[in-house]
């Protein structure tokens, strides 16, 4: 993608940035912060990190 497309999509993005989406980026940090704790058991580690991938997807990041 060329610099100038990506920058036009960027402030799509921009001027379209709601209060929702603000909410999914910190429930996504969230997420995040609570995967790298060391005292996670490998089930709780499988969940959090299926529960990122569906995050992202739901952010179109994926």
């Amino acid at each position: 993608m060329d610099s100038e497309k990506y920058m036009e999509k960027t402030e799509q993005k921009t001027a379209n940035y709601t209060c929702n989406d603000y909410r999914a980026e910190m429930v996504l940090l969230g997420l995040q912060r609570q995967l790298a704790r060391p005292d996670l058991t490998p089930e709780e580690k499988a969940e959090l990190k299926s529960r990122i991938a569906e995050a992202e997807k739901q952010m179109g990041l994926d």
